[in-house]
């Protein structure tokens, strides 16, 4: 199993990713959410066997980005273990960086990611339209991170992006999320922790790790009607297509 978008630093990389490893889960895509620490996350991935580094600015830090950032960002997804560019979007849910700022760094990172021929990984709350006007031009690969926007599902389906789902999807009442992973086509539904955040309900409450998807994959499989063992090989190699693994 892959676990396809994982926060983690480098103290408690090397345990948590041998439990991992121990609950079944051989590949974990580790998610740097500023230039700051992308080098770290290329450590791990350089460190582990397994893991690969998506680097980007999370809307959250696109206040202090600068044109330096991105050139930054830039040299730093020529390494051959980064493999996408995010999370970035757009979140008007919280005001760490004005709604400009955000356009301006999510609009930087769309054209590094078209530029490197990367997938992109995108983070939007309480943003949908807006993050939907500037995601349908992109000419590339989209992975919908963490998803939680029903009202994307459409998009997504007609232009053929993935689709990421987290621990959220097995909460009792996310019978949304659920019709959403049904409705998913096969080659385009991912598994992902977003971990530390978002535990899955077996552990909700608790700090959340790479191992845990295998919950999320056990709720996907339910709801899609499908073996999970089938569902997993499917993400599996949805993983390797989109992200060149």
């Amino acid at each position: 199993m892959i676990d396809t978008h994982a926060h983690l630093g480098v103290a408690e990389a090397g345990e948590t990713l041998a439990r991992a490893r121990a609950a079944g889960v051989s590949r974990v895509m580790l998610v740097a959410t500023s230039v700051a620490a992308a080098p770290d996350a290329l450590q791990i991935a350089h460190a582990e066997d397994g893991v690969a580094a998506i680097l980007g600015i999370h809307p959250h830090e696109s206040g202090t980005a600068t044109d330096a950032d991105f050139d930054e960002l830039r040299r730093l997804l020529a390494d051959d273990k980064a493999v996408g560019v995010g999370e970035t979007g757009l979140d008007w849910f919280r005001d760490y960086a004005t709604p400009d700022d955000q356009r301006r760094v999510f609009a930087a990172q769309l054209d590094i990611a078209a530029e490197t021929r990367k997938p992109v990984i995108i983070h939007t709350r309480a943003a949908d339209d807006d993050t939907l006007a500037m995601l349908r031009p992109h000419p590339g690969d989209v992975i919908l991170h963490c998803f939680s926007s029903p009202a994307m599902l459409p998009d997504a389906i007609e232009r053929g992006w993935y689709v990421s789902f987290a621990g959220n999807v097995t909460y009792k009442n996310a019978y949304e999320l659920r019709a959403a992973a049904r409705a998913v086509p096969a080659e385009r539904i991912l598994a992902e922790t977003d971990c530390p955040y978002l535990a899955p309900q077996a552990f909700r409450g608790q700090t959340n790790e790479p191992a845990y998807v295998m919950h999320t994959l056990a709720v996907l499989a339910e709801a899609r009607g499908e073996d999970p063992a089938a569902l997993e090989a499917q993400i599996d190699a949805n993983a390797t297509k989109v992200f060149g693994l």
